[in-house]
């Protein structure tokens, strides 16, 4: 069963879901949300709607689904939908109900949280930028720049002066197309890298972005105290095994396919954020009953997905509150931006501080970025943004 609070109110998302639920009036509103609950018990589902609607509040489900399975969706605001839950706790489903109050928890309590990365706290009432050190002779943006490891170093040691809290090192390009490399070839690309780094600034917050748990292991056996898994751990069975070992942070990212094949032709049977949300839900749980402590969530913007997709995704962020974890954004340089506005590679620096900015305006709260320098104008200005009042002596 999956619980996931809707931004219901723009245009195209209300079409989506009333052709879903056979929804005929116009209902949306600038302010509106919606509910789902996805694949609950067909006669829960109705009883839940008979109570809804008697509130004289508005309810839709669809027919059944297989194994007298069904969805139900509410249309609503946040107190309705808290009063909800305890409408489903009264009639005798506790499970579903704590499931609710739990979703709307985790949207409401969102910036005051904190996630703790190397015994630093990182609070989520702004956004903390993530350096990346690709040591690779292939990633699409810097492929080979770095690949001598007294140049990864240094432009390491860069990214930390210009304003990064975290810096995400990996061996292997995720480009699209890209094919695996070797743990013996990823593990002599990043260690020295990691060695080095940690030689010249031991407080350095240190990210190994790679998908085999061996590779992990050495990183956070030198000190890397977090692991960047673009396959959330479906790549190696050992790798939250391996996370859990040395009580490490974790980022779990959406992706379909692979890296060979996630760009041919990828598509979405139904609605490419509700997807995205189940997948990550469901990782999320097995990463915490695995004894996994501090978790983020990517929706992987780039990873199987169309352009348009990407920019579904990126406007509807802020949904992925819900799931309970800090959101995990890398965006810098990418194709959605260079496609969709005609740019080369070289061209992408300003639209990616804009893609940046409305990111983080919509929950991402750590930014994986090549331009460190620039993201800080980004999480800045949301800063004031949100309080305008640390701006009342300038």
């Amino acid at each position: 069963m999956t619980i996931q609070v809707i931004d219901i109110y723009y245009p195209n998302v209300f079409r989506r879901y009333g052709a879903k639920y056979n929804i005929f009036r116009e209902l949306h509103e600038t302010d509106l949300l919606a509910l789902e609950i996805r694949g609950m018990d067909y006669k829960l589902a109705q009883k839940i709607k008979r109570i809804i609607l008697s509130n004289k509040e508005i309810c839709y489900t669809t027919g059944k689904k297989g194994d007298h399975f069904a969805d139900l969706l509410s249309l609503g605001s946040f107190f309705i939908f808290k009063e909800f839950a305890k409408e489903i706790i009264a009639i005798g489903d506790e499970d579903c109900g704590q499931k609710v109050a739990h979703t709307i928890q985790n949207m409401n309590e969102y910036n005051n949280r904190s996630i703790n990365i190397n015994g630093i706290s990182y609070h989520l009432d702004s956004a903390h930028l993530v350096g990346i050190v690709n040591v690779t002779p292939d990633s699409f943006s810097d492929g080979g720049k770095y690949l001598k490891p007294e140049d990864a170093i240094q432009h390491g040691l860069e990214l930390i002066e210009s304003g990064a809290e975290i810096l995400d090192i990996g061996g292997e390009s995720s480009r699209p197309g890209s094919d695996p490399v070797p743990d013996d070839e990823e593990i002599n690309r990043v260690i020295p890298v990691i060695e080095g780094l940690l030689r010249l600034k031991k407080e350095i917050t240190i990210s190994i972005d790679t998908t085999s748990a061996r590779v992990a292991a050495e990183a956070l056996k030198l000190g890397a105290k977090m692991v960047n898994d673009i396959s959330s751990f479906s790549n190696d069975g050992e790798m939250l095994k391996t996370v859990k070992q040395f009580d490490a942070a974790m980022v779990l990212m959406h992706m379909k396919g692979t890296p060979k094949s996630m760009q041919t032709a990828p598509s979405y049977a139904g609605d490419v954020v509700a997807e995205v949300y189940d997948y990550l839900l469901h990782k999320t749980e097995t990463a915490r009953k695995a004894g996994i402590k501090e978790i983020m969530i990517d929706p992987g913007i780039g990873f199987g997905k169309s352009v348009m997709d990407n920019y579904e995704l990126l406007k509807r962020l802020n949904e992925f509150r819900g799931i309970g974890f800090p959101i995990f954004v890398g965006l810098s340089q990418k194709s959605f931006i260079g496609k969709a506005l005609k740019l080369n590679l070289g061209q992408r620096d300003n639209p990616t501080l804009v893609a940046e900015t409305l990111a983080i305006r919509n929950g991402a709260r750590f930014v994986r970025t090549h331009n460190v320098k620039q993201a800080v104008f980004a999480s800045k200005i949301n800063t004031f943004f949100d309080n305008p009042e640390l701006l009342q002596y300038v």
